[in-house]
């Protein structure tokens, strides 16, 4: 493969990172069901929720503080209050979604490592919980290799498929946030 078909796969930038992750491998109908994403816990639902909805009424709460900026500061207030009951919530949950691990992740998609080998155009279920913001995603992916390593484990690279489009903008928000913290702890 040449270097430029390499520079054009790469559409987003990818952080290396420490994150929750649990994968299952979708079978049959289930790999093109919406459904299948579906059977996380209930607090591991809300948690997820709690990001897209604060994501989603960001742009209400900038309007509100145009107008108003005393209820505008009650609202930050209350969402940061908000932010700690999630943090927690995701706490309790780490340990339901397994030790953390190293992951390369970008906007469309992940690689990590795992003891068992996933097929080549397999689904998986992804159930990740980033760090420290508590975000909750789960998230549809397509294997697109499975190596195995020297050690006897196994890299795998996985495409997101049919993110939303508010998903999407958490991974990325995610990923410019600790792209920025990268770059502030590099210059100390």
């Amino acid at each position: 493969m040449s270097t430029h078909d390499v520079d054009d796969r790469r559409e987003y930038y990818r952080i290396e990172d420490t994150i929750a992750l649990e994968f299952t491998q979708l079978e049959g109908a289930s790999a093109h069901s919406a459904d299948a994403l579906q059977d996380a816990s209930p607090l591991f639902n809300l948690l997820s929720e709690l990001h897209l909805m604060d994501f989603e009424s960001q742009h209400l709460l900038r309007h509100i503080s145009e107008r108003d900026r005393t209820l505008a500061s009650y609202l930050k207030v209350i969402n940061k209050r908000i932010d700690l009951l999630g943090q927690a919530l995701a706490q309790s949950l780490l340990q339901g979604v397994g030790s953390p691990r190293r992951v390369s992740l970008s906007e469309g998609g992940i690689s990590f490592e795992s003891e068992q080998p996933v097929s080549r155009d397999s689904h998986l279920a992804l159930k990740m919980v980033l760090m420290p913001q508590a975000l909750g995603l789960l998230l549809r992916a397509r294997v697109v290799h499975c190596s195995q390593r020297p050690d006897g484990r196994y890299r795998i690279g996985a495409e997101f498929e049919a993110l939303t489009d508010s998903q999407r903008q958490l991974l990325a928000r995610y990923i410019l946030q600790k792209q920025a913290l990268e770059r502030r702890q590099a210059r100390v």
